[in-house]
């Protein structure tokens, strides 16, 4: 794998020395830009050089993760967000993956699982996808204004959908060779379905078929 570059958003001096301190040991991951609120962050994108992954704190003054995830979707396109929280609130974890963020991760974490969580979301596109799925099982339908009567799904649609909610986390190489598509036509099925029903994410395609039940295992 090659460099990991991270952009580290929190408003707390010591806790972002502290990441900066504790990700220098991580190996090929490297912070390439820190911020010391999101106002400050948000002001400064389009950034010189995208980072791979924004590691972002929620509990900030003035504007916290959840409200900086809705000003970056507006402005990026394609960003991968880890959500460091005090503690897990379920409200506030559903929001965020709602608002594009691939994963969470307590204060309190071990140096091994913010690796875990960095390269997975940086490789795969998320962290955990069990855990997401579980979460949704166990929860009413998120909150969302995407929500539609008519989902009008082609079959391979359907079928892609189903890949990218099961719980074996597959990557796009993996869903290609089952469904026999070059990875090139799963990015355009999952670019259709970005734009038709306003998803930004992963995560976002598991929460579209949790709320309308067109998958397993939600159906």
């Amino acid at each position: 794998m090659s460099q990991i570059n991270i952009c580290i958003i929190d408003d707390h001096k010591i806790v972002r020395e502290g990441l900066v301190e504790l990700i220098q040991k991580l190996g090929d991951i490297k912070v390439i830009y820190q911020f010391e609120s999101g106002e400050a962050f948000l002001e400064a994108i389009p950034l010189e050089q995208k980072p791979d992954l924004y590691i972002l704190d929620y509990s900030m003054q003035n504007i916290n993760g959840i409200e900086v995830l809705k000003i970056l979707e507006t402005k990026d396109e394609e960003f991968k967000v880890l959500l460091l929280t005090q503690h897990f609130d379920e409200d506030i974890i559903n929001l965020a993956y709602n608002f594009g963020a691939r994963g969470f991760l307590n204060k309190n974490c071990t140096a091994q699982d913010l690796k875990f969580a960095i390269e997975k979301i940086v490789t795969v596109g998320y962290n955990n996808i069990s855990e997401i799925l579980k979460r949704v099982k166990n929860h009413e339908a998120f909150p969302t204004d995407n929500k539609s009567n008519n989902i009008d799904l082609t079959s391979r649609e359907l079928e892609f959908l189903t890949l990218v909610c099961a719980e074996e986390e597959y990557t796009y190489e993996q869903m290609s060779d089952q469904m026999g598509l070059s990875v090139k036509s799963l990015e355009s099925y999952r670019a259709n379905l970005f734009e038709r029903f306003k998803i930004k994410s992963k995560v976002g395609l598991v929460l579209f078929s949790f709320n309308n039940k067109l998958t397993e295992p939600f159906l």
